[in-house]
């Protein structure tokens, strides 16, 4: 009989990379089949012995790492010309980013947009490189922050990622592992960097995961997901103290990348960074030589691969085919369980049949500074100069100030206008300057306030109100404009007890809305079974909400820009604005107004004993019409301190700045804090970075906007604001003992409890009409949520099934021997609608055509890979609460559904009714849950289940609740937990939850095509030609069963 004569390997690499595990596992795999012998080279012998004198191999693994040299490996290989696993030369190319993503494009790999930047010396200033507050162009290519910053060498690993204003600014750096972080925040840092080449690269959002992509020649690979370093730089360990990643399946098109990428570098084992960003995917760095860590599978295959590759360079004679049994196998250790250290491991149980689908929650933002503005008709030149340069040099056109930039020019100019001393008010003139100081006065207290401009504390516009002609030199008329008014909205700023507050309930939530998960919640994130996605109005408060309630749903760390910015966008059109209900709010308000001077006859026209709140006006007081006055008198008792407090600390700074020993509130820093400025409350200060000056401001304009003494009229709309700032000062400001301040929001609370829920409309009917305007779109978004759930939930159903069918009639012993299984579209890359129509369908979140990712239950240790949960989290204001719910009470009123029933019960009713006030952090959620036990067909198959919370509805004066007087001392108010809408036991299908919001939702074909912001080519919008291209590339109306999905180890053909 024949004896073959082993092939030898050669391993030609550094110590240090020969002992890894992963290298061991499979160079030991190899060694197994009885075919190869493997020569270690050694350090001595690499870096000492002359190429000469090296071993002689037929197959040569041989790749650079920290020491390696590089060259006199090339000339080894010239010299015994071995079958070389990965070419040498062009590993030269890995060192060099540039020359990396000039590669990829040579071969139309896919990689984000970019541009470089190379200097020749340190600083050199270039002509083509221009850097503003939130952009940097280069060759006259912009990038809107937030953007990467990438140094030329690849192995600089120091890479920035900068925010902009609009999400509070700063910096990450991110770095090669350190223990237990991967980067780090910096808020201070807003400029880039010049002391050399860089790279200049859009940022791409990808839910807070990475994944990284293995090949074992152009034929395999094999893809992990990780824990994004940008979010929170915190590295998710196991047990073992190893990085927590999970295989993932790769899609049709990200297996022909890794193909390409295998090609272009001449790499056969070769790793590399995906970027999954809406739908598509992107090469953002190649690594070269990586094994997988800690998977037995995948060293299994890896040795498979390779056997064949040596195989058919060194002995084609030979059969590559895969033995029966790996000889490895007998003796094989068991995998170890995977668990979390900081979360806990191990996913439970739903019961018997039903399962939980999706998760759908619309909650209104944290506690918040009152939100305030300051109206001054100015005519100062400096002043309208300032307008004239932001509107483009129209003497007509308003502008908007918002920029770091633009509010810097405009707190100049107030500076050197606001005069040194106050004037005195003897004549009706000398009190219209004295005003018009005073509010320059604030307009300059306001800008100086909170350390860094950002646009997401403050804006200010200026429109012009009169012209005049004037004659230029070249005897040309031209209009000027000569008064001007300027409006500065500012306040309404999440407070530390706002941040707070999201954030435990972002615990909450993973903690309890995910039933048999518990902590498992964080698996099924890292795992992509959990399809999360979360949306945000435009305002600050509301986007920081957002964001600090990830990082508590998550088990996030550190500061919350980066959160924001790698997992929140903002959809202003679904979640801001009352425009479409304007006209029906102003005749709610004059109803009330009508009502509450009437007095409570009328209250009680049109309800029962048995319903209510049926009537008009419900939950006004009684007397509401004699609690004005006793309003506006406790107005101006607490306006009166405020003003002596902000009169003391005038004298007191005009001798000495008190910011000597306090330093000045910084909203930048302040961002991340969840406790009070402890330094602040013992100095006096009030809380925050409001000084009194202020703090009198608001209460001064609170006294006047409430009732007008020369009209004798009461303005009702200031009840809201009153109360507003009442309970903020009990809760922040209570160390200040403002006398009397108990008494009013006890008075406040009773008027607005009944003014607030009646803007939404004064009777049932009327909070349904008003409430269907404000939430149209939103509405129409949620049924697309339950409905794409719905309908993948259904495809998953229908794919499980055919392949238990396959599997019993189609399994055989060649199939069990065949490598590598054969290549399947998995039934994920083709995605089923419910209609015919192509564009009936969410297209600005574009579920129905997204990319799903998904887990590889090949290589996971998971017990149920399949399972897929999807989480839907819109964060907003008051109205949009209080709309939402109104129509889910009160829907059945319409027309198009009467006898029908309410989607909410009775004594859900009821306790609406009673309840005062959604409050900071109130919401309402839908769950959905899946009845495997029933026919796909049967209604029943999927049940709703609402609740809702009054979120922080306590009063700050309570003092009976333990928890809340604990709490009290942080400024911090506790979330009451959620309420049932429906019966204990009753069943809401979908189709019932369907039939009775449709009417008021915006259909799905409505939905316009995103538009990407003016000047922003952020991380906010979807692109219209990546729509065009899902649309294109997925089949509507279809559905293409196949037998086994394609796993991220398979061959890619």
């Amino acid at each position: 009989m024949e004896v073959h004569k082993k092939i030898t390997i050669g391993v030609c690499v550094m110590e240090k990379k020969v002992f890894s595990a992963p290298m061991r596992q499979i160079l030991d795999r190899l060694q197994a089949f009885g075919e190869f012998e493997v020569i270690h080279f050694g350090d001595k012998v690499i870096l000492e012995d002359p190429v000469e004198k090296w071993p002689i191999c037929d197959c040569l693994i041989a790749f650079y790492s920290s020491g390696y040299p590089l060259e006199k490996a090339e000339s080894y290989a010239t010299l015994r010309k071995p079958f070389l696993v990965n070419e040498l030369e062009p590993q030269h190319l890995l060192h060099d980013r540039r020359k990396v993503y000039e590669q990829l494009e040579k071969y139309g790999i896919p990689v984000p947009r970019y541009a470089l930047v190379n200097r020749e010396v340190p600083y050199q200033e270039l002509d083509y490189f221009i850097e503003e507050e939130d952009f940097v162009e280069v060759h006259g290519n912009r990038f809107w922050k937030p953007f990467v910053e990438k140094p030329v060498h690849g192995d600089d690993h120091s890479i920035m990622i900068y925010y902009p204003s609009s999400a509070g600014g700063g910096m990450k750096e991110l770095f090669r592992k350190v223990g237990n972080r991967s980067s780090e925040f910096h808020p201070d840092v807003r400029r880039v960097r010049r002391e050399g080449s860089y790279i200049y690269e859009e940022f791409m959002p990808t839910g807070g995961t990475d994944v990284k992509v293995y090949t074992v020649g152009p034929e395999y690979a094999h893809a992990e997901a990780r824990k994004s370093p940008v979010v929170d730089g915190v590295v998710m360990r196991n047990p073992d103290g190893k990085e927590v990643r999970y295989p993932v399946l790769l899609t049709p098109n990200e297996k022909q990348m890794a193909r390409e990428v295998c090609i272009a570098f001449r790499q056969a084992v070769c790793g590399f960074d995906l970027l999954r960003c809406e739908g598509r995917s992107y090469v953002c760095d190649v690594n070269g030589w990586s094994f997988v860590k800690n998977s037995y599978k995948y060293y299994d295959d890896a040795a498979c691969v390779l056997r064949k590759m040596f195989l058919e360079a060194k002995a084609p004679h030979l059969s590559s085919a895969i033995p029966p049994i790996l000889p490895w196998k007998v003796n094989e250790p068991v995998q170890p369980t995977e668990g979390l250290t900081r979360q806990g491991s191990g996913l439970g149980t739903f019961g018997q049949s039903e399962e939980l689908r999706c998760v759908i929650a619309v909650m209104r933002h944290g506690d918040r500074t009152p939100k305030q503005k300051v109206k001054l008709k100015v005519t100062e030149e400096k002043l309208l100069n300032l307008m004239l340069k932001y509107n483009g040099g129209r003497p007509r056109a308003e502008t908007k100030l918002k920029s770091a930039v633009q509010l810097q020019d405009l707190l100049d100019a107030t500076r050197i206008l606001v005069p040194r001393s106050r004037p005195g008010r003897e004549s009706d003139s000398e009190a219209e300057d004295f005003e018009h100081a005073e509010k320059l006065r604030q307009v300059k207290a306001v800008l100086e306030e909170g350390g860094h401009f950002s646009g997401i504390y403050r804006k200010v516009q200026l429109k012009p109100l009169k012209w005049v002609k004037v004659t230029k030199s070249t005897g040309d008329e031209e209009e000027r404009p000569v008064e001007a008014l300027m409006v500065l909205k500012y306040g309404g700023v999440l407070t530390h007890a706002g941040r707070k507050q999201a954030e435990e309930l972002g615990r909450y939530f993973r903690n309890n809305m995910y039933p048999g998960e518990g902590t498992g919640l964080l698996r099924l994130h890292s795992t992509y079974r959990h399809d999360l996605k979360i949306y945000s109005s435009d305002e600050g408060r509301v986007q920081m909400s957002a964001a600090a309630f990830a990082k508590g749903l998550l088990d996030l760390e550190g500061q919350l820009t980066p959160i924001l910015v790698s997992l929140v966008s903002k959809d202003s059109s679904m979640l801001d604005g009352l425009d479409n209900a304007s006209i029906e709010m102003e005749e709610a308000k004059a109803r009330l107004n009508e009502i509450i001077k009437s007095g409570s006859k009328m209250i009680h026209s049109n309800g029962s004993s048995d319903c209510p709140w049926m009537a008009d006006g419900v939950g006004l007081p009684p007397n509401a019409s004699e609690l004005l006055p006793k309003l506006v008198k406790l107005t101006k008792k607490v306006t009166e301190q405020v003003r002596q407090l902000a009169k003391d600390e005038d004298e007191d700074l005009a001798e000495t700045n008190p910011y000597d020993v306090i330093p000045p509130y910084d909203q930048a820093k302040a961002l991340g804090k969840t406790n009070i400025d402890v330094d602040r409350i013992a100095a006096g200060l009030p809380c925050g970075s409001e000084g009194f000056l202020l703090m009198y401001a608001r209460w001064r304009k609170l006294e006047r906007d409430l009732y007008n003494e020369r009209k004798e009229r009461f303005d009702i709309t200031q009840i809201p604001d009153v109360y507003d700032s009442c309970k903020y000062d009990l809760l922040h400001n209570a160390h200040l003992n403002l006398e009397g301040l108990d008494e009013l929001f006890k008075v406040a609370q009773l008027l607005a409890d009944g003014v607030i829920p009646n803007e939404y409309g004064i009777n049932p009917k009327q909070k349904l009409k008003i409430g269907s305007k404000i939430a149209r779109r939103l509405l129409g978004k949620l049924l697309i949520d339950l409905r794409n759930t719905r309908e993948e939930a259904i495809s998953v159903a229908e794919l499980k099934s055919s392949q238990d069918q396959v599997s019993k009639s189609t399994k055989t012993e060649k199939e069990d021997k065949d490598y590598p299984p054969k290549l399947f579209i998995k039934a994920d890359d083709t995605r089923r609608s419910s209609t015919t129509s192509d564009i009936s369908m969410d297209q600005d979140d574009d579920d129905d055509k997204e990319t799903q990712y998904r887990l590889d239950p090949k290589y996971a240790n998971v017990k149920t890979p399949e399972r897929h949960v999807r989480t839907r989290l819109y964060f907003t204001s008051e109205s949009h609460i209080h709309s939402l719910m109104n129509v889910l009470r009160y829907c059945n009123l319409d027309e198009s559904l009467q006898g029908e029933d309410s989607l909410v019960c009775h004594s859900a009713l009821e306790r609406l009714y009673k309840t005062k006030e959604l409050d900071y952090m109130s919401y309402i959620v839908l769950r959905m849950f899946e009845n495997t036990a029933v026919a796909l067909e049967d209604p029943k198959r999927f049940r709703i289940e609402l609740t809702f919370s009054r979120g922080a509805d306590l009063s700050p004066l309570e003092k009976n609740d333990s928890e809340a007087s604990s709490l009290h001392q942080e400024h911090t108010l506790p979330i009451m937990g959620p309420e049932r809408l429906q019966e204990v036991g009753s069943y809401l299908t979908l189709e019932k939850m369907e039939k009775m919001i449709r009417p008021f939702a915006m259909p799905a074909e409505d939905f316009p095509p995103p538009s990407t912001p003016a000047g922003f080519t952020g991380y906010f919008a979807k692109s219209a030609s990546v729509l065009e291209r899902l649309r294109n590339i997925w089949c509507i109306g279809e559905w293409i069963k196949f037998s086994i999905g394609a796993g991220s180890g398979d061959t890619v053909k």
